[in-house]
Protein backbone atom coordinates (compact mmCIF):
# COMPACT_ATOMS: atom_id res chain seq x y z
CA UNK A 1 0.00 0.00 0.00
CA UNK A 2 1.48 3.35 -1.10
CA UNK A 3 0.72 5.69 1.79
CA UNK A 4 2.86 8.49 3.24
CA UNK A 5 1.90 10.27 6.46
CA UNK A 6 2.99 13.89 6.89
CA UNK A 7 3.01 15.76 10.20
CA UNK A 8 0.23 18.10 9.04
CA UNK A 9 -1.93 15.19 7.87
CA UNK A 10 -1.40 13.36 11.16
CA UNK A 11 -2.44 16.44 13.14
CA UNK A 12 -5.64 16.82 11.11
CA UNK A 13 -6.52 13.14 11.48
CA UNK A 14 -5.95 13.21 15.25
CA UNK A 15 -8.15 16.32 15.49
CA UNK A 16 -10.87 14.53 13.49
CA UNK A 17 -10.58 11.51 15.79
CA UNK A 18 -10.92 13.72 18.88
CA UNK A 19 -14.13 15.31 17.59
CA UNK A 20 -15.42 11.90 16.46
CA UNK A 21 -14.73 10.42 19.91
CA UNK A 22 -16.69 13.24 21.53
CA UNK A 23 -19.68 12.73 19.21
CA UNK A 24 -19.53 8.94 19.44
CA UNK A 25 -19.65 8.93 23.23
CA UNK A 26 -22.92 10.88 23.14
CA UNK A 27 -24.78 9.83 20.02
CA UNK A 28 -22.65 7.63 17.75
CA UNK A 29 -21.82 8.50 14.15
CA UNK A 30 -18.20 9.56 14.61
CA UNK A 31 -17.25 7.43 11.63
CA UNK A 32 -18.87 10.13 9.48
CA UNK A 33 -15.75 12.18 10.23
CA UNK A 34 -12.98 9.61 10.51
CA UNK A 35 -13.65 7.30 7.56
CA UNK A 36 -13.80 10.12 4.95
CA UNK A 37 -10.76 11.71 6.62
CA UNK A 38 -8.78 8.48 6.33
CA UNK A 39 -9.74 8.07 2.68
CA UNK A 40 -8.87 11.73 2.02
CA UNK A 41 -5.44 10.99 3.50
CA UNK A 42 -4.92 8.35 0.82
CA UNK A 43 -5.91 5.05 2.42
CA UNK A 44 -7.82 2.59 0.23
CA UNK A 45 -11.37 1.84 1.46
CA UNK A 46 -10.59 -1.46 3.21
CA UNK A 47 -7.56 -0.03 5.00
CA UNK A 48 -9.59 3.04 5.98
CA UNK A 49 -12.32 0.85 7.51
CA UNK A 50 -9.77 -1.32 9.31
CA UNK A 51 -7.77 1.61 10.68
CA UNK A 52 -10.99 3.32 11.69
CA UNK A 53 -11.87 0.29 13.83
CA UNK A 54 -8.53 0.58 15.63
CA UNK A 55 -8.95 4.24 16.50
CA UNK A 56 -12.63 3.73 17.38
CA UNK A 57 -11.59 1.15 19.97
CA UNK A 58 -9.91 3.94 21.93
CA UNK A 59 -13.05 6.06 22.09
CA UNK A 60 -15.41 3.21 22.93
CA UNK A 61 -13.03 1.82 25.57
CA UNK A 62 -12.51 5.06 27.48
CA UNK A 63 -16.19 5.99 27.29
CA UNK A 64 -17.14 2.52 28.51
CA UNK A 65 -14.59 2.70 31.33
CA UNK A 66 -16.00 6.04 32.49
CA UNK A 67 -19.58 4.77 32.46
CA UNK A 68 -18.62 1.61 34.37
CA UNK A 69 -16.75 3.62 36.99
CA UNK A 70 -19.78 5.88 37.41
CA UNK A 71 -21.93 2.83 38.13
CA UNK A 72 -24.10 3.26 35.03
CA UNK A 73 -23.22 -0.20 33.65
CA UNK A 74 -23.23 -3.57 35.43
CA UNK A 75 -20.77 -5.64 33.39
CA UNK A 76 -21.80 -8.91 35.03
CA UNK A 77 -25.41 -8.39 33.99
CA UNK A 78 -24.33 -7.41 30.49
CA UNK A 79 -21.89 -10.27 29.83
CA UNK A 80 -24.23 -12.29 27.57
CA UNK A 81 -24.91 -9.25 25.39
CA UNK A 82 -21.19 -8.40 25.24
CA UNK A 83 -20.39 -11.92 24.03
CA UNK A 84 -23.27 -11.91 21.53
CA UNK A 85 -22.24 -8.51 20.14
CA UNK A 86 -18.63 -9.70 19.80
CA UNK A 87 -19.62 -12.88 17.96
CA UNK A 88 -22.07 -11.01 15.75
CA UNK A 89 -19.46 -8.43 14.77
CA UNK A 90 -16.87 -11.09 13.93
CA UNK A 91 -19.40 -12.90 11.73
CA UNK A 92 -20.38 -9.62 10.05
CA UNK A 93 -16.77 -8.69 9.30
CA UNK A 94 -16.23 -12.07 7.66
CA UNK A 95 -19.55 -11.90 5.78
CA UNK A 96 -18.87 -8.45 4.30
CA UNK A 97 -15.93 -9.93 2.44
CA UNK A 98 -18.24 -12.47 0.81
CA UNK A 99 -21.53 -10.62 0.30
CA UNK A 100 -22.43 -7.43 -1.56
CA UNK A 101 -23.42 -4.76 0.97
CA UNK A 102 -25.08 -2.62 -1.72
CA UNK A 103 -28.66 -3.47 -0.73
CA UNK A 104 -28.01 -2.56 2.89
CA UNK A 105 -26.37 0.70 1.80
CA UNK A 106 -29.53 1.68 -0.07
CA UNK A 107 -31.85 0.88 2.84
CA UNK A 108 -29.73 2.31 5.66
CA UNK A 109 -30.38 6.07 5.09
CA UNK A 110 -34.09 5.51 5.65
CA UNK A 111 -33.43 3.41 8.76
CA UNK A 112 -31.30 6.24 10.17
CA UNK A 113 -34.07 8.76 9.48
CA UNK A 114 -36.50 6.45 11.29
CA UNK A 115 -34.18 6.32 14.31
CA UNK A 116 -33.94 10.11 14.33
CA UNK A 117 -37.72 10.41 14.19
CA UNK A 118 -38.12 7.89 17.01
CA UNK A 119 -35.75 9.79 19.29
CA UNK A 120 -37.39 13.09 18.36
CA UNK A 121 -41.04 12.14 18.82
CA UNK A 122 -41.21 9.09 21.10
CA UNK A 123 -42.61 9.69 24.57
CA UNK A 124 -40.51 6.76 25.82
CA UNK A 125 -37.32 8.84 25.59
CA UNK A 126 -36.54 10.05 29.10
CA UNK A 127 -34.09 9.55 31.95
CA UNK A 128 -36.38 7.03 33.67
CA UNK A 129 -36.29 3.27 33.15
CA UNK A 130 -39.51 1.78 31.78
CA UNK A 131 -41.07 -1.63 31.18
CA UNK A 132 -38.62 -4.26 29.96
CA UNK A 133 -39.82 -6.01 26.80
CA UNK A 134 -37.08 -8.67 26.49
CA UNK A 135 -35.19 -10.63 29.14
CA UNK A 136 -31.40 -10.06 29.20
CA UNK A 137 -30.82 -13.45 27.55
CA UNK A 138 -33.31 -12.80 24.76
CA UNK A 139 -31.96 -9.28 24.27
CA UNK A 140 -28.47 -10.72 23.85
CA UNK A 141 -29.55 -13.32 21.28
CA UNK A 142 -31.56 -10.85 19.21
CA UNK A 143 -30.63 -7.16 19.49
CA UNK A 144 -27.01 -7.53 20.64
CA UNK A 145 -26.21 -10.28 18.14
CA UNK A 146 -28.04 -8.56 15.27
CA UNK A 147 -26.59 -5.09 15.76
CA UNK A 148 -23.18 -6.64 16.35
CA UNK A 149 -23.41 -8.41 12.99
CA UNK A 150 -24.45 -5.14 11.38
CA UNK A 151 -21.45 -3.30 12.84
CA UNK A 152 -19.02 -5.85 11.46
CA UNK A 153 -20.82 -5.96 8.12
CA UNK A 154 -21.42 -2.26 7.50
CA UNK A 155 -21.13 -0.08 10.59
CA UNK A 156 -22.57 3.47 10.36
CA UNK A 157 -24.93 4.30 13.22
CA UNK A 158 -24.16 1.24 15.36
CA UNK A 159 -24.24 3.29 18.57
CA UNK A 160 -27.66 4.66 17.65
CA UNK A 161 -29.00 1.17 16.91
CA UNK A 162 -27.74 -0.15 20.25
CA UNK A 163 -29.17 2.85 22.13
CA UNK A 164 -32.52 2.42 20.37
CA UNK A 165 -32.57 -1.28 21.32
CA UNK A 166 -31.83 -0.54 24.98
CA UNK A 167 -34.54 2.14 25.14
CA UNK A 168 -37.27 0.25 23.29
CA UNK A 169 -36.53 -3.37 24.27
CA UNK A 170 -34.67 -3.21 27.59
CA UNK A 171 -36.67 -0.26 28.93
CA UNK A 172 -33.63 1.84 29.83
CA UNK A 173 -33.58 5.59 30.28
CA UNK A 174 -31.61 7.44 27.59
CA UNK A 175 -28.40 8.11 29.53
CA UNK A 176 -28.29 4.51 30.78
CA UNK A 177 -29.00 3.21 27.26
CA UNK A 178 -26.17 5.34 25.85
CA UNK A 179 -23.75 4.00 28.46
CA UNK A 180 -24.66 0.36 27.74
CA UNK A 181 -24.57 0.98 23.99
CA UNK A 182 -20.98 2.17 24.25
CA UNK A 183 -19.89 -1.00 26.06
CA UNK A 184 -21.42 -3.21 23.36
CA UNK A 185 -19.91 -0.97 20.68
CA UNK A 186 -16.47 -1.54 22.22
CA UNK A 187 -17.04 -5.31 21.96
CA UNK A 188 -18.03 -5.04 18.30
CA UNK A 189 -15.08 -2.77 17.52
CA UNK A 190 -12.61 -5.22 19.06
CA UNK A 191 -14.07 -8.19 17.19
CA UNK A 192 -14.02 -6.37 13.85
CA UNK A 193 -10.49 -5.06 14.47
CA UNK A 194 -9.18 -8.57 15.14
CA UNK A 195 -10.66 -9.82 11.86
CA UNK A 196 -9.21 -6.90 9.90
CA UNK A 197 -5.83 -7.32 11.63
CA UNK A 198 -5.66 -10.98 10.62
CA UNK A 199 -6.10 -9.80 7.04
CA UNK A 200 -3.25 -7.29 7.38
CA UNK A 201 -5.47 -4.29 6.60
CA UNK A 202 -4.71 -2.05 9.60
CA UNK A 203 -2.32 0.94 9.39
CA UNK A 204 -1.14 0.60 12.98
CA UNK A 205 0.92 3.75 13.52
CA UNK A 206 -1.79 6.05 12.21
CA UNK A 207 -4.55 4.17 13.98
CA UNK A 208 -2.76 4.37 17.33
CA UNK A 209 -2.18 8.11 16.93
CA UNK A 210 -5.86 8.64 16.22
CA UNK A 211 -6.77 6.36 19.12
CA UNK A 212 -5.25 8.94 21.47
CA UNK A 213 -7.53 11.62 20.02
CA UNK A 214 -10.54 9.31 20.32
CA UNK A 215 -9.72 8.66 23.97
CA UNK A 216 -9.65 12.39 24.74
CA UNK A 217 -12.87 13.14 22.88
CA UNK A 218 -14.68 10.16 24.39
CA UNK A 219 -13.65 11.14 27.91
CA UNK A 220 -15.13 14.62 27.42
CA UNK A 221 -18.29 13.35 25.72
CA UNK A 222 -19.03 10.66 28.31
CA UNK A 223 -18.88 13.27 31.08
CA UNK A 224 -21.58 15.27 29.29
CA UNK A 225 -23.77 12.17 29.09
CA UNK A 226 -23.60 11.84 32.88
CA UNK A 227 -24.14 15.53 33.65
CA UNK A 228 -26.56 16.58 30.88
CA UNK A 229 -28.34 13.32 30.00
CA UNK A 230 -31.34 13.58 27.69
CA UNK A 231 -30.87 17.32 27.15
CA UNK A 232 -27.74 16.74 25.08
CA UNK A 233 -28.14 13.12 23.92
CA UNK A 234 -31.56 13.44 22.27
CA UNK A 235 -30.85 16.43 19.97
CA UNK A 236 -27.42 15.09 19.01
CA UNK A 237 -28.79 11.64 18.15
CA UNK A 238 -31.42 13.27 15.93
CA UNK A 239 -28.83 15.51 14.24
CA UNK A 240 -26.38 12.64 13.68
CA UNK A 241 -29.12 10.38 12.29
CA UNK A 242 -30.07 13.04 9.73
CA UNK A 243 -26.40 13.74 8.94
CA UNK A 244 -25.68 10.04 8.38
CA UNK A 245 -28.72 9.71 6.12
CA UNK A 246 -27.63 12.68 4.00
CA UNK A 247 -24.04 11.41 3.83
CA UNK A 248 -25.10 7.91 2.77
CA UNK A 249 -27.57 9.18 0.18
CA UNK A 250 -24.93 11.55 -1.23
CA UNK A 251 -22.45 8.69 -1.50
CA UNK A 252 -24.97 6.57 -3.37
CA UNK A 253 -25.75 9.44 -5.76
CA UNK A 254 -22.07 9.90 -6.59
CA UNK A 255 -21.61 6.14 -6.96
CA UNK A 256 -24.51 5.84 -9.41
CA UNK A 257 -22.97 8.40 -11.71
Amino acid sequence: MDFQLTLEMAALLVAAATLAGFIDAIAGGGGLLTIPALMWAGLPPTAALATNKLQACGGSFFASLYFVRKGMVDLAALKMSILAAFVGSACGTIAVQLIDAGILARVLPFLMLAIGAYFLFSKKISEEDRHQVLTPALFAMTAALGVGFYDGFFGPGTGSFFALAFVSLAGFGLAKATAHAKVLNFATNIASLLCFALGGKVVWMLGLMMLGGQALGASLGSRLVVTKGTRIIKPLVVCMSVAMSIKLLASQYQWSF
